[in-house]
């Protein structure tokens, strides 16, 4: 019993209250951008995001407060349960936005990709740590790679770019973190560029028309105004909330419904028009609070393993950001990636407050200074 109440005296009480605070915020502003909906799926989003956030608080709970070196223990059943999810989508997906095959309906819709982001975590990390003193050897980067690539490849086809490059981001990092060495980033740049020619066009060929729309789009906007449209009126939103924003659900572009997809892909145009620049460095210093305080945990973590979690949750949250505000900025193309905490998306903010959990686990149980 001691030993369980000094573990708890170790949790992160700072980043628990941060992602509540991120988490209502994120409630907050599903709701501005969901209010007077007559959709009925707007109209669920909030007690949806509710339900998801009350459920991923207990989930990230029972993860910190189980060892997390046993959960590398079951690593080979882990990536056979992803594979699994990822293949169900195929024959009893549901379609959701843009045409996207991505979620499988079990009493509550879930994306299997979300879920997955999590096990290729723990399932990659257990490899890398596994293989620590390999890292020299160019097949142990190789095999990370396939091990990533089959669940990746199997996301692309759903199709599900923007996960895809999740799956990537978070394997360069962590390979990174690993202990990558220079010469293997040059022996990939070189394979990289060699079979350009052959990659792009192949990939391109796989890629849905909204997807090649949204890329060429971002590149050359003139060739399809009505495409470019959302971009637009995000810019326009987030010039327009100044330094304190128009006021909570006062925002035009919000409430007079210009801007599309407000509450998922473009809620931080929400966001910036009616909280102001003020509101949005709030969200985004939030956000980096809780990649400071990940990041800690990786420094201060017993073992490799532990390390390596926080690498891949910092990872793909570090990712997801960037790339979420960066196509509401234009300046990047549009990919459907949630804002961690903030954007609506139950499975995704489930996945998040999972991976916290990991990283908590990690906390409590790290090596004593």
């Amino acid at each position: 019993m001691n030993h369980s109440g000094s573990l708890w005296r170790r949790f992160d009480y700072v980043l628990l209250g941060v992602t509540i605070l991120l988490t209502l915020f994120g409630i907050v502003a599903i709701r501005s951008a969901t209010l007077d909906a007559i959709d009925p799926d707007l109209i669920n989003r909030v007690p949806d995001q509710i339900r998801f956030a009350l459920l991923g608080g207990v989930v990230m709970l029972a993860l910190a407060a189980l060892d997390y070196r046993l959960v590398s223990a079951l690593h080979h059943w882990l990536y056979i349960l992803m594979i699994i999810l990822l293949v169900l989508v195929f024959f009893f997906g549901v379609e959701g936005d843009a045409g996207a095959q991505s979620w499988i309906n079990i009493g509550i819709r879930i994306q299997p990709s979300e879920v997955a982001k999590v096990l290729i975590i723990i399932t990659l990390g257990t490899y890398l740590a596994q293989n620590f003193h390999k890292m020299d050897n160019f097949m142990t980067v190789v095999k990370s790679a396939i091990h990533v690539g089959v669940p990746a490849v199997i996301v692309f086809i759903q199709p599900d770019l923007g996960m895809t490059t999740v799956f990537l981001a978070v394997w360069i990092i962590m390979i990174w973190a690993a202990g990558l060495r220079l010469r293997h980033i040059a022996t990939f740049g070189l394979v990289l560029t060699l079979t350009l020619p052959l990659t792009v066009p192949l990939v391109w060929s796989q890629m849905q028309d909204y997807q090649r729309q949204r890329i060429l789009s971002f590149v050359l906007p003139e060739t399809d105004p009505d495409d470019n449209y959302n971009i637009r009126q995000a810019v326009t939103s987030i010039g327009s909330g100044g330094l304190f924003g128009k006021g909570y659900a006062q925002g035009p572009q919000n409430v007079g419904r210009f801007l599309r997809v407000r509450h998922t892909d473009f809620i931080f145009a929400v966001i910036a028009e009616e909280f102001g620049m003020i509101g949005g460095l709030a969200v985004m210093g939030g956000l980096g609070l809780v990649l400071m305080r990940i990041l800690r945990a990786a420094r201060l973590a017993a073992d490799a393993f532990g390390s390596l979690i926080c690498y891949g949750v910092a990872g793909f949250i570090f990712f997801q950001t960037v790339v979420s505000i960066g196509m509401n900025l234009n300046l990047v193309p549009v990919t459907g990636l949630t804002l961690p905490f903030i954007s609506s998306g139950g499975t995704s903010l489930l996945s998040t407050l999972a991976g916290l959990g990991l990283v908590q686990s990690v906390i409590m149980r790290r090596r004593r200074l």
